[in-house]
């Protein structure tokens, strides 16, 4: 398991695009199981929507794209302190199930597909209480 501070080690991003709040499972080389707790006190929720919150999908795919930097970060054994930086290259058959809002626990989970010339290919899954709300295939390169 990693906390936010461990988890501030192997990610760039600070507040407010630090979007995973703890790991919970992770096997170097095959998987992570990770989540971000939902607060109304979100920066976002204040413009999207006012009246209505709903966490916005490209935000869900971003918090997905973290938990698989991080498992990447872990099996190569590097950390952005080590100068490398893992990008977000590509996205592919993604689905939204139904919206994330304030009080939701989203449970994130990605596994490795493949790695070839330093693009990773991860099979990403987003839940909320237990129900699929995005999945995706997200690609991410090491630079």
């Amino acid at each position: 398991m990693l906390d936010i501070n461990e988890i501030r080690e192997y990610l760039p991003h600070r507040y407010p695009m630090l979007l995973v709040d703890r790991v919970v499972e992770l096997t170097e080389g095959e998987s992570i199981s990770a989540y971000k707790n939902m607060s109304i006190n979100e920066t976002v929720f204040q413009g999207h929507f006012p009246d209505h919150p709903v966490f916005p999908g490209v935000l869900i795919i971003e918090a997905m794209a973290q938990a698989a930097g991080i498992l990447g970060f872990k099996t190569m054994g590097k950390k952005p302190a080590d100068g490398s930086i893992y990008y977000f290259v590509g996205i592919d058959k993604v689905r939204f199930r139904r919206p994330v809002v304030p009080g939701d626990r989203l449970d994130l989970t990605a596994a490795i597909v493949s790695e070839r010339r330093g693009i990773w290919k991860f099979d990403c899954t987003a839940k909320v209480d237990g129900e699929a709300v995005c999945d995706a295939i997200i690609l991410c390169a090491d630079r």
